[in-house]
């Protein structure tokens, strides 16, 4: 039997199907989003909540205290703009409810 015959079958047998399932899986774990990951997001999520609400309430008490005063944020709190954001909201919700 010829040497090149016997090295090619276990490498087009085994290897190609082996490299091909390895890198199929490395794709998939790759696409995914982790338990960890979606918690960073859901704390970044209330943070910046948090923090969007404390702008609101410093440019109403400057604003209360000087009429002059203009607010500087580029986009103005838009109840159009919430939507979205209850709708998160309401999904984070509705998760944790089933989760307990």
């Amino acid at each position: 039997m010829d040497w090149e015959a016997i090295i090619i079958v276990p490498i087009v047998v085994v290897g190609l199907p082996w490299l091909i399932l390895h890198y199929v899986t490395k794709w998939k774990t790759a696409a995914t989003i982790t338990s960890d990951d979606e918690a960073l997001l859901e704390d970044l999520y209330q943070l910046a909540k948090r923090l969007d609400e404390r702008m609101d309430t410093v440019e109403r008490l400057v604003a209360a205290d000087h009429p002059e005063f203009e607010r500087t944020r580029l986009l103005p709190n838009r109840e159009t703009d919430n939507q979205p954001l209850h709708e998160l909201d309401r999904l984070i919700t509705q998760k944790k409810g089933t989760a307990q």
